[in-house]
């Protein structure tokens, strides 16, 4: 059995995991809150990843991982909640986003399955490192007004060189979530399109 993703839209993900936890990942965009929550990562402190009122109920023992836990010192953390792993990853890298105060997570599940998203960020350092992850999917912004536009994440796309690639954060934050414009010019292998309300079994 495969977790199931919803995308939200904007930079909002939910996760069923294959052992049924919830994970949400930068609440702010769309339907599908209603379930109580397992574990909450949000990127960084824009108010666009952190709304965390918007999920009414948590389940006991419920993890909350911001940008603030996820760096300490400068190191980079990883959570082992048992149903997965959370790995913080350098994001930032822009006039929008300090790189000490911004994270990108990858996700690693019971079944092996490894899922990257960026969070906010322009091209870092070290994603050329993660080509040797072995990714089998990969979450990339590309609005190119608060991050790296289409063509710098279609390149870090390459790079990184995820299995499957999805297009995600695409313009500043609107009623949509979504801009299907960017989302065909954006190019990587890979490359799958997921619409707000559509879901994507980690497999």
């Amino acid at each position: 059995m495969a977790a199931e993703l919803l995308y939200q839209g904007h930079a909002s993900v939910r996760i069923v995991t294959e052992d049924g936890k919830v994970i949400y990942i930068d609440p702010f965009m769309g339907e599908g809150y209603d379930l109580p929550a397992d574990l909450i990562l949000m990127t960084h402190a824009h108010y666009d990843h952190t709304q965390e009122r918007l999920i009414k109920k948590k389940n006991k023992g419920c993890t909350v991982i911001t940008w603030a836990e996820a760096v300490r010192d400068g190191e980079h953390q990883t959570f082992d909640l048992g149903f997965v792993t959370a790995e913080a990853v350098e994001a930032g890298y822009n006039r929008n986003h300090d790189v000490s105060e911004c994270v990108g997570f990858i996700l690693t599940f019971l079944s092996g399955v490894k899922a990257y998203f960026s969070g906010d960020t322009s091209a870092t350092p070290t994603m050329a490192e993660l080509k040797k992850r072995c990714l089998d999917y990969a979450f990339i912004c590309c609005d190119g007004v608060y991050n790296m536009d289409v063509k710098e994440a279609s390149e870090c796309a390459k790079l990184i060189g995820a299995k499957h690639t999805i297009p995600y954060h695409m313009a500043p934050a609107d009623k949509a979530g979504f801009d299907m414009k960017t989302a065909k010019k954006f190019d990587a292998p890979g490359k799958l399109i997921l619409q707000p309300g559509e879901v994507l079994m980690l497999e």
